[in-house]
């Protein structure tokens, strides 16, 4: 279920008050592929929900530059919302996940393992907050640019 921004604090405070333990992952999500589903299958078996946020398009062109995203953020929200291991889905809109990880206050942030304590832009606060932080090996050769390069390639 995609949950407005700006209800998200309310949301999670109630999940949290039910005894959940929460797990918060986010990302582009451009052009799903089995890493994405990967990952995120992993990530929600750190916890007993998974909340994704989703870079808004402004964030991703942003981060990404003038020609990504390739799908819509109402799309690829709607995608990963879709995915048995998603339970909630979120779009934000901001260069890095601190604000986000305020909001949700998870019990874990996960990353891809091309991050570590010492390059994550978000270290600070999840030590502020006491959040730990879980690093996910990605699946080798299936990234959105390589899928983009593979479709350049074949035209």
């Amino acid at each position: 279920m995609l949950i407005a921004t700006e209800d998200l604090k309310d949301f999670c405070h109630i999940l949290k008050k039910g005894k959940k333990r929460l797990v918060l992952t986010n990302g582009c999500f451009d052009l799903l592929h089995i890493g994405h589903i990967t990952y995120l299958n992993k990530a929600a078996a750190l916890g007993d929900i998974l909340i994704v946020g989703i870079n808004s398009d402004a964030s991703v062109k942003r981060w990404k530059g003038k020609n990504r995203p390739i799908i819509s953020e109402k799309e690829r929200a709607f995608s990963i919302d879709n995915l048995k291991s998603v339970s909630y889905t979120t779009i934000f809109d901001g260069t890095n996940a601190d604000e986000l990880i305020e909001m949700v206050n998870p019990d874990v942030y996960v990353k891809g393992a091309d991050y570590s304590l010492e390059n994550l832009p978000e270290a600070d606060t999840l030590n502020r907050l006491s959040i730990k932080a879980a690093f996910i090996e990605m699946v080798p050769e299936h990234s959105t640019t390589s899928l983009i390069e593979k479709i350049k390639a074949s035209y």
